[in-house]
């Protein structure tokens, strides 16, 4: 018997036009959809008239049904996961999954499409010959490390942040960077109210404070030696 396919397939981050074709047609093609949140997912499924059947698999669950999935793929079905929105496995449910198909030789399929940190990061104008991603920063116990290490940083560094902690990790990135140090803090991509701010990290801070967060963020760190990055990247072209 010939096992399934996984398809990790992204989902807009905002805007349901972000959705690629591939994307329906595979939606429209395999056996059944694991979602993050099946009701979140309803909605794009009926925008674009998609019948398949819908399952929840999250950070919850997924332990307990992994499985069953693992099973249902080796008996021949193919199978979709999605988040809520974005790429799966980029700080979103996803690597479990995927980490079992890769052990158990079944095939992964990842189609290309949205990310919310990479139109942050390039429209944030600093240099990205070489960045990191951190995805989310500890809520409590290692965040203040972490954000000693992005200070100590040569590289731009770019992370996902909520609403009710953004104004308290720019206070933390402001005690622990150099005066002038950049920030780019993006929020609501591809949405109606989409939102870059891009200038010191004090004057950021500042203007947050002025008007209240809201939405979803990204925030993108200059790295600290970014002069220094920026003529390398010069001597390189030339």
């Amino acid at each position: 018997m010939t096992a399934g396919k996984l398809y990790l397939v992204p989902t807009p981050i905002g805007n349901l036009g972000d959705m690629t074709y591939r994307a329906v047609e595979v939606l429209n093609s395999v056996s059944k959809i694991l979602a993050e949140d099946t009701r979140t997912t309803r909605v794009l499924l009926n925008h674009y008239q998609i019948n398949t059947r819908l399952e929840s698999f999250h950070m919850h669950n997924e332990h307990g049904k992994l499985k069953f999935v693992i099973d249902e793929l080796k008996s021949g079905l193919s199978i979709a996961q999605v988040s809520d929105a974005g790429t799966p496995g980029i700080s979103d449910p996803g690597f479990l999954l995927a980490r079992a198909c890769s052990e158990q030789g079944i095939d992964i399929e990842v189609l290309p499409g949205a990310t919310a940190f990479v139109p942050a990061l390039v429209k944030s104008g600093f240099a990205l010959h070489q960045f990191r991603f951190e995805g989310f920063l500890p809520q409590k116990k290692g965040r203040q490390t972490r954000i000693l290490a992005l200070a100590a940083n040569p590289d731009t560094t770019a992370f996902y942040e909520s609403p009710h902690k953004i104004l308290k990790t720019l206070e933390q990135l402001n005690e622990a960077c150099l005066p002038g140090r950049r920030v780019s803090v993006s929020r609501e991509i591809s949405k109606k109210f989409e939102q870059t701010v891009t200038a010191t990290i004090a004057e950021v801070l500042m203007h947050f404070k002025q008007h209240p967060p809201k939405g979803e963020f990204v925030v993108v760190l200059e790295g600290c030696n970014a002069k220094v990055g920026d003529d390398l990247l010069e001597d390189d072209e030339n």
